[in-house]
């Protein structure tokens, strides 16, 4: 009873069990990161290739190790000598870091989408005075082109590159309505590419999808503005608990000491934080209304 009390014991015992579960599943283990690895990393690529990013393979390999493994083993040693809460904390942060790169790239993608589909109200605009004024789609794209800035003049101006190095005009088109998933930018493509098979009028087709952005827009803001309260009682529920957190630490220290130093107040600080997490993400897909 005295060798199993002794927490030095303990953790050799805790090692060999471990070494012992990876041995027989080495293999196993290292197919699935490996694949999921490689699963994420080419969806990082693809996506800043999509945003006309240059990625060097190499780096994001070592990005993701620092996120995941790095950080991980820095909140490993942190809290030890509690190798069960290190444990926990440790494989926590690994996950998440390991998942945080992709959605930090995909944030940036979604952010960059909206751009370019706010941007498109007066890039078509342009546009349809172009036509109007008897310059042709491709014309009328360099005009914006050259008139307004980033991301919809990179894309319009990779349009008119693939199109100047013998790509189809057409074709060019659907790579960008690839490029930017969104229905607006879709039905964009689709008006031009029908009408330049069957005739028709760009200049008042544009002024249509002008007009239907313009709604779409306002639709969302009229959503925003009332789901504004929903959102921000939602970060206040969720700072709650951090700032009471801090008022007790402020007013005496020694009665919020357990939650930090004992393996019972970290584990409940573990879970308190994973139920926050999860009750932010709700309340944020529940006020969240797309259009």
């Amino acid at each position: 009873m005295s060798i199993l009390s002794n927490p030095v014991i303990l953790a050799l015992l805790f090692g060999i069990c471990v070494a012992v579960v990876i041995y027989f599943s080495a293999d196993r283990f290292s197919a699935l990161v490996q694949k999921k690895g490689l699963n994420q990393k080419q969806e990082i690529l693809r996506l800043l290739k999509l945003m006309h990013v240059e990625a060097n393979e190499k780096r994001i390999n070592i990005l993701m190790m620092v996120m995941s493994f790095g950080l991980g083993g820095a909140v490993f040693l942190l809290f030890l000598p509690n190798i069960v809460i290190s444990l926990i904390f440790g494989v926590v942060v690994t996950l998440l870091g390991w998942s945080l790169p992709l959605i930090l790239v995909k944030k940036l993608y979604e952010q960059r989408c909206t751009r370019f589909t706010n941007q498109m109200v007066d890039a078509l605009t342009i546009m349809a005075n172009g036509i109007k004024s008897g310059s042709n789609a491709t014309q009328s794209m360099e005009r914006v082109v050259e008139i307004m800035g980033n991301p919809i003049s990179q894309e319009f101006k990779t349009v008119i590159t693939q199109h100047q190095f013998g790509q189809s005009f057409e074709e060019a088109l659907l790579d960008l309505g690839q490029r930017i998933p969104r229905p607006d930018v879709q039905m964009f493509v689709t008006a031009i590419n029908i009408l330049k098979s069957t005739g028709g009028n760009l200049g008042e087709t544009f002024e249509t999808i002008v007009s239907t952005i313009r709604e779409r827009q306002k639709v969302e803001k009229k959503i925003e503005a009332l789901t504004a309260q929903g959102v921000t009682q939602g970060m206040i529920v969720s700072m709650i608990p951090f700032v009471l957190m801090g008022v007790f630490f402020l007013i005496d220290p020694a009665f919020i000491a357990p939650m930090f130093n004992t393996t019972l107040g970290l584990i409940l600080l573990f879970i308190m934080t994973g139920m926050v997490v999860i009750g932010g993400i709700v309340i944020r897909k529940v006020v969240t209304i797309k259009v």
